[in-house]
C-alpha cells in the first residue's frame, strides 16, 4: 500500500475546542467532516492522547473553529504543537463561548460550529465524536485553510498525533 495515496483527500484546517470544570483546551486538527444535513451532524476525529479529548469525552460537547489562509504559524502552533496540560491555549486569543459551553475560536476564523456529541466511535488510537450542530456562524469573508495549503504554503509539517501522520520510511 502507498500511504501518500492518502495524502490526496483534501482535508481542512481546524480548532476543534471543548470546556471540563470551568476550563477550556483546544487542538488544531484537519479532520472534520459534516456526516448529515438533517439533523445537521458533523464528525471530527480526536487523538486519545490529546487533552481536548478528555474535555470532549466528559462534556460531551465541542466547537469546530474554520482556519482562514491568514492564520499565522505561531497561532497554528499555540494549538497544534502545546499541550493544554501545561499552557493556557487561549491566553491572548479572542473567543466567544457557544451554546454548549465549548470556546469557539475567533482569531483567523472563518466560520465556526457549535455542537452537542451524539455519539463517538473507537478508532484506535483516535475516537470518532459526532456532533449535532446547534449553532454556526460565519466570522469572515476569507478563505479557508486546506491541509495542503498548509504544507505547501505555509511550511507545516503532520504531528505524530494527527490521524494523517506517516511514519517517516514508511
Amino acid at each position: 500500500m502507498n500511504p501518500k495515496a492518502l495524502q490526496k483527500i483534501k482535508y481542512g484546517m481546524y480548532i476543534v475546542s471543548s470546556a471540563r470544570g470551568g476550563k477550556f483546551n483546544g487542538q488544531i486538527a484537519n479532520t472534520v467532516f459534516q456526516v448529515t444535513a438533517e439533523p445537521c451532524t458533523l464528525a471530527a476525529s480526536i487523538s486519545k492522547k490529546n487533552f481536548t479529548h478528555e474535555f470532549i469525552a466528559e462534556s460531551k460537547a465541542f466547537a469546530v473553529s474554520v482556519l482562514s489562509r491568514e492564520a499565522t504559524m505561531p497561532f497554528i502552533g499555540q494549538f497544534g504543537f502545546k499541550s493544554g496540560r501545561a499552557t493556557d491555549k487561549l491566553a491572548n486569543v479572542k473567543y466567544k463561548t457557544g451554546v454548549t459551553g465549548a470556546p469557539i475560536v475567533l482569531d483567523f476564523s472563518v466560520a465556526y460550529f457549535d455542537a452537542e456529541v451524539v455519539a463517538s466511535f473507537d478508532c484506535g488510537t483516535h475516537t470518532l465524536f459526532l456532533g449535532k450542530v446547534v449553532d454556526a456562524e460565519i466570522v469572515a469573508d476569507a478563505q479557508a485553510m486546506s491541509y495542503s495549503y498548509y504544507h505547501q504554503i505555509k511550511g507545516g509539517f503532520t504531528p505524530e498525533n494527527a490521524p494523517t501522520y506517516v511514519r517517516p520510511g514508511k
